[in-house]
């Protein structure tokens, strides 16, 4: 017999497992700007940011094969609305809401399966950019909105630190470097155990790179192409990096 105990224990313990497997993890930060909604990373092997539907879009961190599970789940989920309903009927809070929170939250809650090592940072990009939409979504289900920016890191700490250094409202020249030393600021803080300096964070988002690349895109505002999702290209990071 499950005791009301026994129960939250094995909560604590899968929470625990969770947090220690997420700390390591690539963090990943995004902020609205005129041009669009920009999104950013550091990778090494498999791509963490990824278009979900038309003015939508999505990055995680965590465990590859949950990372890859969210990506999946909301994409169906995104395209079914589309086609039962309408493509302007899309909206990301749906998807995180009504698609991804529910599931999310019954794997964490069930021992008899493994939880999802993961935590989905998913934007939606308006006519205006006040009305740009940000969510995180947590490893237990949780998701909350977020306005103008948004962070997944390791701990609490470590997005505190990202977000005091994400701009948002100016141009994607100014948005690109606020969100490469925001990262930094989110590895740092992880690192070091405390509050970073922008020098720290520097460090560690260089650091970062000899290892990996950095991963960038924007969900365009306004584009004659026929997909807004556009990544941005080596030369235009390396030239924002530069700044730093």
């Amino acid at each position: 017999m499950i005791t009301p105990y026994d129960w939250q224990e094995s909560v604590n313990r899968r929470e625990e497992f969770v947090r220690l497997r997420l700390r390591d993890g690539s963090p990943v930060v995004a902020a609205s700007c005129a041009e669009g909604v920009l999104i950013m990373s550091v990778r090494r092997r498999s791509p963490k940011i990824y278009e979900i539907y038309d003015k939508l879009v999505y990055g995680a961190l965590g465990a590859q094969s949950d990372v890859e599970a969210l990506r999946i789940a909301a994409i169906d989920f995104a395209h079914q609305e589309g086609f039962a309903r309408s493509p302007d009927d899309v909206t990301i809070q749906r998807v995180v809401g009504v698609a991804l929170s529910p599931a999310v939250k019954r794997a964490f809650g069930d021992p008899t399966i493994s939880p999802l090592v993961a935590r989905g940072l998913f934007a939606e990009v308006a006519d205006q950019l006040e009305e740009d939409k940000f969510f995180t979504l947590g490893y237990d289900g949780d998701y909350a909105p977020q306005k103008n920016r948004a962070v997944v890191a390791g701990d609490d700490k470590a997005e505190e630190a990202a977000t005091s250094r994400l701009k948002h409202g100016g141009t994607i020249d100014e948005a690109l470097p606020s969100c490469l030393l925001a990262w930094g600021a989110a590895k740092a803080s992880i690192e070091l155990e405390e509050e970073p300096t922008d020098d720290q964070a520097i460090s560690a988002l260089k650091t970062a790179i000899e290892q990996g690349e950095i991963e960038a895109a924007i969900l365009e505002r306004r584009t004659h192409r026929e997909n807004r999702f556009r990544r941005i290209d080596h030369e235009t990071v390396e030239r924002h990096l530069r700044t730093l």
